[in-house]
């Protein structure tokens, strides 16, 4: 039976390829630049937002899935950002050193960072924008695009832009435990506080309607979990068929990638390979060389006599 990390993809050693930590089109201090400005700009919105807008509770902001995936979004760029800008500088990348189980929880929250955006964005403009007026403000407009539009974004720019690979399977699993959750946390603040976070979960105005929205925006999760494999895959398929290597830091070479699906991974085993048969030719040219000294030494003695 494989074992959990096999099943989420979590190799030992984790990431050899610094995948997490490189582009195929960025260096890795232009990729560390653009995602610590992205994680500044995050937290810049939800502080402000928290800090000026009056219409909301600041303790209850935190039951919107809405602003608890941008939360979750602001943390990952700047962790990434901080992982990166290690790699620029030495090479190697703090995540390689971490225990199994934080390796584990980093891939899955990747996949949560370029899934949940884009489920956020389609809930919010098909259900909940055409009974609002999102634009009807400048600050309600700079709110709505930032937290419902740049949010996709932000998630597009780490599916196309990075040497990510694509989420093990069993993440989409762990996407729809995590959605379960939310629909439980939304009931309890409906109990605690006295509101429904987003109308659409209101029982009141039609169970078979909920159980439609409930279901729809489960089945559209694993709708979105596919199309973006498949993106990631895309990515990795364009790379490997134009020639595009990934940006490493530093003066290390890159030789070689897999064909197949365009994997675009580092080819460490033909160096190796190569090393070896260097080593094996010396050692035959040393043996030759010194059979040759002892025929001349034979040659001399045969003289003598």
């Amino acid at each position: 039976m494989p074992s959990i990390y096999t099943l989420f993809n979590v190799p030992t050693p984790f990431d050899p390829y610094n995948r997490f930590q490189t582009s195929y089109i960025l260096p890795p201090s232009i990729l560390f630049f653009i995602r610590a400005l992205i994680g500044i700009y995050i937290f810049t919105a939800l502080i402000y937002k928290l800090s000026h807008d009056d219409t909301i509770n600041r303790e209850q902001s935190f039951s919107y899935f809405t602003n608890l995936t941008y939360w979750g979004l602001g943390f990952y760029f700047i962790t990434s950002a901080f992982h990166t800008g290690v790699y620029a500088k030495k090479g190697v990348a703090p995540l390689g050193t971490w225990k199994k189980p934080l390796q584990l929880a980093h891939t899955v929250y990747y996949t949560t960072v370029i899934n949940f955006p884009l489920l956020v964005t389609i809930v919010y403009w098909s259900i909940l924008a055409p009974a609002e007026k999102p634009f009807l403000s400048p600050y309600l407009a700079w709110s709505n695009i930032s937290y419902h539009a740049l949010n996709s974004s932000f998630a597009g720019f780490e599916i196309f832009l990075t040497c990510t690979e694509r989420p093990a399977w069993i993440h989409l699993a762990v996407l729809l435990v995590i959605l379960a959750l939310y629909l439980g946390l939304a009931y309890v603040t409906k109990a605690t506080e006295g509101f429904y976070t987003y109308s659409f979960l209101d029982p009141s105005k039609g169970k078979g309607r909920l159980v439609g929205y409930v279901f729809g925006i489960f089945f559209g999760a694993c709708i979105i979990f596919v199309i973006v494999w498949l993106m990631v895959w895309g990515r990795e398929w364009v790379a490997g068929k134009v020639g595009l290597k990934p940006k490493v830091a530093g003066k290390r070479k890159l030789v070689g990638d897999e064909e197949r699906g365009g994997e675009g991974q580092v080819g460490e085993e033909q160096v190796v390979k190569r090393d070896e048969e260097g080593e094996e030719k010396e050692g035959e040219e040393g043996e030759v060389g010194e059979k040759k000294k002892e025929g001349k030494g034979e040659e001399g003695e045969v003289r003598e006599k």
